[in-house]
């Protein structure tokens, strides 16, 4: 994969996947646009990417904050003059509870990042890739939006519904010069392990463990990259052989 001269637009771009990915990029040649909650973490993750480009920009930004979004991606685009790739990884996930005991305010809290955060990012740089007749958008899904997982009615809605933008969107505007995927992970490895290859036992699929970020970051950047030309619409699972639960 080659990435020179690209930029790439990260969100939840401190830890797990979206920091994988940030690395990645930035090991193939791309310019990187990083956003996330967590500045500090962020910081971080510019230093770790120094020794393969220092064209890097960091936002703090919560991407359920539609005002917030806007502004920093067309502080992106002022500075680098254009978006190619945009990797929709933000989300919340971590809470089992059955349906009747989430709230109201939960269930709002997760389609107001995980589909609406998705919505107001894309909507920020859509125009320049349409205008540039060139862009790669990675929405970043997950096995419960394709099964439906027990005890995760809400998440598994919002991913759910993820994957039907995905497949509506890249419709729209394939003639455009734009493609627009989607990757669902299985089980993951834990965000806050500073090893991006490391993993942990799973019963979840036939593997027997999850998988690392750099596995799900260099399947992120392949359908982010030139070498997916022929890829748009698109759900891939990468979850170890998932049992279906």
């Amino acid at each position: 994969m080659n990435f020179n001269g690209k930029v790439a637009m990260v969100t939840g771009a401190s830890v797990g996947i979206g920091r994988a990915c940030a690395v990645r990029f930035a090991k193939e040649g791309a310019k990187l646009v990083l956003l996330d909650m967590d500045f500090a973490r962020l910081e971080k993750v510019k230093e770790e990417v120094a020794p393969y480009t220092t064209e890097v920009a960091i936002y703090e930004c919560d991407v359920s904050n539609e005002a917030r979004v806007n502004e920093v991606s067309a502080d992106a685009l002022k500075r680098f003059g254009k978006i190619d790739i945009l990797v929709n990884n933000a989300a919340i996930w971590r809470t089992w509870k059955p349906f009747i005991e989430v709230s109201i305010e939960e269930w709002k809290k997760f389609i107001d990042i995980n589909v609406m955060g998705v919505v107001y990012c894309t909507r920020a740089v859509l125009g320049s890739m349409i205008a540039n007749h060139y862009g790669r958008i990675v929405n970043v899904g997950s096995v419960a939006g394709v099964y439906g997982n027990a005890n995760m009615s809400h998440y598994s809605a919002t991913k759910g519904a993820l994957i039907s933008l995905t497949k509506a969107l890249a419709k729209e505007v394939i003639h455009d010069g734009v493609l627009v995927n989607c990757v669902s992970p299985g089980s993951v490895s834990s965000s806050k392990d500073e090893n991006m290859d490391a993993y942990t036992p799973s019963d979840l699929c036939h593997m027997g463990r999850s998988g690392t970020d750099n596995e799900n970051a260099n399947l992120i950047c392949f359908i982010a990259s030139d070498e997916s030309s022929y890829i748009s619409g698109q759900n891939i699972q990468i979850d170890g052989c998932r049992k279906k639960l």
